[in-house]
């Protein structure tokens, strides 16, 4: 049951964190519509061989930071801020477009895995995500971290990425070839809204676990 906890909690926020257009849905747009599918699984692949390391890292990392009551503590408090942030971030990128943007002309030379591999990397962002989620997700015990459990939660997070992003590129390439005029405002939107309710939802938790508010 932890196992299946653990992949569907990991798929669940790695595959909403996925949706929003960012620079790698943008370049992964490009690289289906002139390479193709073969391509661009071979970019997607290079993409969650690096989050795979990431997201290693930062399980152990939290697995010891959540053994701490005082951290978890501040992790209740700081999920509200960590929440509208994120939500700020994904509305924030709302206004980009694969019509403005044309980041694959530098590297169409490279091996689309190669490209993956690299601009992932260069994702600096992901790492307080994850770290984020990590704790967060142990602190309400959602998932559990322990021994082999983890490799479950990287397995269900790796999946969200793959078709989170594969869906976002898929659809934003459709909505392209129709002539539609594509802003990317309405998945960046809902995602922003998903995170403000979830802030909303901290904060009543907040008052409830420290504050008795709800006696």
């Amino acid at each position: 049951m932890k196992a299946l906890k653990n992949i569907f909690f990991g798929f669940l926020v790695s595959f909403l964190g996925s949706l929003p257009v960012g620079y790698l849905n943008i370049i992964g747009v490009e690289i289906f519509s002139i390479l193709g599918i073969n391509s661009l699984f071979s970019y997607l692949f290079g993409v969650i061989t690096i989050e795979a390391v990431v997201i290693y890292l930062t399980v152990i990392f939290a697995n010891q930071l959540a053994e701490n009551k005082k951290i978890l503590r501040f992790i209740d408090f700081f999920a509200v801020f960590f929440f509208l942030l994120l939500a700020y971030l994904f509305f924030a990128n709302s206004n980009q477009t694969t019509q403005e943007h044309h980041y694959l002309e530098g590297y169409i030379q490279y091996s689309t895995f190669l490209i993956g591999l690299v601009l992932c990397g260069l994702n600096f962002l992901q790492i307080p995500f994850w770290m984020g989620w990590n704790l967060y997700l142990l602190n309400i015990k959602s998932i559990s971290l322990v021994k082999k459990l983890k490799f479950y939660y990287i397995f269900g997070t790796l999946g969200g990425t793959f078709l989170g992003m594969l869906t976002a590129i898929l659809l934003m390439d459709y909505l392209s070839q129709i002539a539609f005029s594509f802003s990317a405002y309405n998945l960046p939107m809902v995602v922003s809204i998903f995170f403000v309710m979830l802030a909303i939802f901290q904060v009543f938790k907040i008052c409830k676990k420290y504050y008795g508010l709800d006696k």
